[in-house]
């Protein structure tokens, strides 16, 4: 694993974190401004926005507090998945929160709550990515990969945008 990437579902620092909650650590070579930006920006949200092996199909979001966001992520393998939620909170260049929810998939899915907090340290932003409530650990663990991959593909983005690279 990259010793700039932190991924569990429970991290040792988090001894408290219950058994319903992912949370998982990304350390980006790129300003904080830049990674939320690309949080807040639909057109850079879209070409990182999906795990490994998917493409995002769809994305449309009302980046404001009491806003909606839906979005369809396409594989060969699973074809459209559709999703959504809504903004509940946006700090500038620190935090974002929202719901998550698919439109459809296996019985217990819940809606979700999303926490992504950015920090500057040591010329890096640190990005935490929270998640929470998960109906069981079979869930929660269900999403880790996905949600690695994806947050795989928003460093790789962030770092080339960065560099001012085209992706």
């Amino acid at each position: 694993m990259d010793a700039r990437t932190e991924t569990q579902a429970k991290p040792a620092h988090a001894a408290s974190l219950p058994d319903d909650e992912l949370f998982l650590v990304r350390a980006f070579d790129a300003p904080v401004a830049l990674v939320f930006r690309l949080w807040e920006d639909t057109a850079h949200r879209a070409r990182w926005w999906g795990p490994k092996g998917h493409t995002c199909k769809s994305l449309t979001q009302d980046f404001r507090v009491g806003g909606a966001w839906r979005a369809c992520i396409h594989s060969e393998k699973t074809g459209d998945s559709w999703h959504g939620g809504v903004f509940k909170e946006i700090e500038r260049d620190k935090r974002i929160v929202f719901t998550f929810a698919w439109d459809s998939g296996p019985a217990g899915l819940v809606e979700t709550v999303v926490t992504v907090t950015l920090a500057e340290q040591h010329g890096m932003t640190i990005q935490t990515f929270h998640q929470t409530p998960f109906t069981s650990v079979e869930r929660r663990d269900s999403h880790v990969m996905g949600w690695s991959t994806l947050l795989d593909r928003e460093q790789a983005y962030a770092e080339s945008q960065a560099q001012g690279e085209q992706p």
